[in-house]
């Protein structure tokens, strides 16, 4: 049977693993930060109907630009942002892999601050970009002086700000973004994955972008708006920056059918969006909960929580899928990181983690 070490593979992907967090079949699913709410019935007819208008038409490509769509998500963003400030793709992913295609790439440097998103490090391996792991604070925090201190001295071309932080949930003071944008040689690139569910009176920074034309504030409609299975990924910049990510996409790379059915779910956002405070409740027990129990828990603006666990993690995470229930093991000695879902859900997660200490 051929394996990989048989194929001319690039050197540097050689022993490599891909991305993915464990898919089984269990009751209770926390592991990959999705909504748990399923679509409203009424919105699962509009974006039906919305599909069925682009069926007989599938033989013609897509709106390459797809112009509509992304006036609307500027529309749903603010700040005074037009489609000319937006582009979207396949999930943030694919936007973030397009900024490393225009802007890093061979001979060029990203840097992240870790423990981040684990995608930034194998998206910087796919575009020839040499990652730079950068350093948090022991608490996982992140101050703008320390922020500085490794942007001077590694230069990068491309600087990833995670706001709020996955793994660990807590959102960046402005500060660490405005400091980071003065020290920055390039683009700065701020992934708000979890925008929607941070607490009352965090600063986005889509409120910076003006005057700032290296700046890039990536989106998702996967979490808040429990699109994740629609992928459909948003940036919102200078034009510039859209111009320059067009230069790399792939011709139609964003399917008639996808557009039509994000379109669909933005135009019935308030009854997506009516899950996130019922979310935010349920992380917020879980933070309260699992602190009053004795564990350490950072601080959470997201839809999960990162809790930390006596010994051997691997060990933790084991118990509690035994009990039917599946977090993430996100590699961190000590620490795991569960999804806030519904409140069944949680009654769920907090009497399995009665066997883990």
């Amino acid at each position: 049977m051929t394996t990989l070490d048989d194929l001319p593979i690039r050197d540097d992907l050689r022993g490599r693993t891909p991305y993915g967090a464990p898919q089984l079949d269990v009751p209770v699913r926390l592991n990959t930060n999705e909504n748990s709410y399923p679509v409203p019935e009424p919105v699962v007819e509009a974006i039906g109907k919305a599909l069925a208008a682009e069926l007989r038409d599938l033989n013609r490509y897509p709106d390459r630009d797809a112009v509509a769509l992304r006036a609307e998500l500027a529309a749903y963003l603010g700040h005074g942002l037009t489609a000319d400030h937006v582009w979207a793709a396949n999930g943030s992913n694919e936007i973030q892999q397009q900024l490393l295609q225009a802007f890093g790439g061979p001979g060029r440097t990203v840097l992240g601050f870790t423990p981040a998103y684990s995608m930034h490090p194998l998206l910087a391996l796919g575009t020839g970009t040499r990652w730079v792991p950068a350093r948090r604070g022991a608490d996982f925090g992140l101050t703008a002086d320390e922020a500085v201190a490794q942007v001077r001295e590694h230069r990068p071309d491309v600087v990833f700000l995670c706001s709020p932080n996955n793994p660990t949930g807590t959102a960046l003071d402005p500060a660490v973004v405005a400091a980071v944008l003065d020290e920055a040689p390039g683009m700065v690139v701020v992934d708000e994955a979890y925008a929607e569910f941070a607490r009352p009176g965090t600063v986005s920074a889509l409120a910076v972008l003006p005057g700032h034309p290296r700046l890039v504030v990536t989106r998702t409609m996967s979490k808040a708006f429990g699109f994740a299975g629609g992928r459909l990924g948003y940036l919102a910049a200078d034009p510039a920056v859209v111009d320059a990510v067009q230069l790399v996409r792939l011709p139609y790379h964003l399917s008639a059918l996808t557009q039509a059915a994000a379109r669909a779910a933005l135009a019935h956002r308030d009854a997506l969006l009516g899950t996130v405070a019922a979310i935010m409740e349920q992380r917020d027990r879980i933070v309260a909960e699992l602190r009053a129990r004795g564990h350490r828990v950072a601080d959470s603006d997201a839809n999960f929580v990162l809790f930390a666990v006596d010994g051997d993690q691997a060990v933790a995470w084991r118990t509690l899928l035994d009990a039917g229930v599946l977090v993430r093991d996100v590699g961190l000695p000590g620490w795991l990181r569960v999804t806030a879902g519904t409140p069944t859900e949680t009654d769920a997660f907090l009497t399995a983690m009665e066997n883990v200490s």
